[in-house]
């Protein structure tokens, strides 16, 4: 075995992607690519708003909101409350700094500069070590169909708190999306790809339905692992559970293997659900189970080293469970 840093593609959303992110981020000895989810970027007060790849930079920058889980630490809201004041509707909650951000990229994309290439220099702006790329510089965005109609994903998880049940879930824009020729780089260059405990309907998959990517992850020979985002049977943030229960799936770390089926070699679940481990091993996935929560620094940075000594060793560190 080599010295050479590995090359790992976390493909990562939400607040769980941004935890697996920090904790491979604190390793010396990989090379970290970390493929974001565009299905979430919206439009709000004329500004362009990417709310998961902002998390993932304001999370590794620790410029994060800690408490919330999103935005920017130490922020004010004098924008919005004028912007309320003036009759906006203002229900997306954004920060006089992360005003800045979305001010930034806006007025770059109406210049004509790849949202790739934006993504890229804030990232650098913001001091972070890792490459973030898109999977693709079109415009796809995520919408869930419920009992209120169809709705953008943030007004489904911001303005109507989750509430309303899901019946369906689509991705405007793929038909005549394009992957990013860095997310098909990464991809044929990893030597290992990690999926992030993220919802794997509103934040892994809207990465994986953009023509070309898919099938550049099957293609590659190397090791594919996932973490499970449920932890006996929820969510540790986030609406993964309700959707998986809406859509009349197994909520569950079964539920999440299946979902992902033959793209991973490796699914890594909690310990609260090592007994699902026999079910999932025939469906011919291999189950690695530990501590998954992530709730502080050394956990994340544990849980990254677990996953890299499985996914270099192809075995377990000594007392892990399996």
């Amino acid at each position: 075995m080599t010295n050479k840093p590995l090359n790992v593609l976390l493909l990562a959303g939400g607040v769980g992607g941004a935890k697996m992110a920090e904790g491979l981020q604190s390793n010396s000895n990989i090379v970290l690519t970390i493929l974001g989810n565009i299905g979430d970027d919206d439009s709000f007060h004329g500004l362009w708003v990417s709310p998961d790849i902002d998390t993932m930079i304001y999370t590794l920058s620790e410029e994060i909101n800690r408490k919330q889980g999103w935005g920017v630490r130490e922020d004010d809201y004098k924008a919005l409350s004028f912007l309320s004041k003036l009759g906006a509707d203002t229900w997306m909650s954004l920060g006089d700094k992360d005003f800045g951000l979305h001010i930034y990229r806006t007025e770059r994309l109406r210049r004509g500069d790849r949202a790739s290439d934006i993504t890229k220099d804030i990232a650098k702006a913001f001091g972070i070590e890792a490459r973030i790329i898109l999977p693709s510089d079109d415009i796809v965005q995520t919408k869930v169909l419920t009992d209120k109609g169809w709705l953008t994903f943030q007004e489904y998880f911001v303005k109507e708190r989750c509430d309303p049940e899901v019946k369906e879930i689509k991705f405007e824009g793929l038909e005549v999306a394009k992957p990013t020729y860095e997310a098909l780089d990464a991809i044929s260059t990893a030597d290992i790809i990690l999926i992030a405990p993220s919802n794997p309907f509103v934040s892994i998959s809207p990465i994986l339905k953009i023509p070309g990517i898919l099938e550049a992850l099957k293609e590659t020979s190397v090791k594919k692992l996932a973490v499970s985002p449920l932890i006996n049977g929820k969510a540790v943030k986030g609406p993964a559970e309700k959707i998986m229960t809406s859509l009349g799936m197994q909520a569950d770390a079964i539920g999440i293997a299946s979902f992902y089926g033959d793209l991973i070699d490796t699914i890594i679940i909690d310990n609260v659900d090592s007994e699902l481990s026999p079910k999932i091993r025939t469906l011919g996935i291999e189950v690695f189970c530990t501590d998954i929560l992530m709730s502080n620094s050394s956990e994340k940075k544990r849980l990254a080293e677990e996953i890299l000594f499985l996914a270099k060793n192809n075995n377990l560190p000594e007392g892990a469970e399996r």
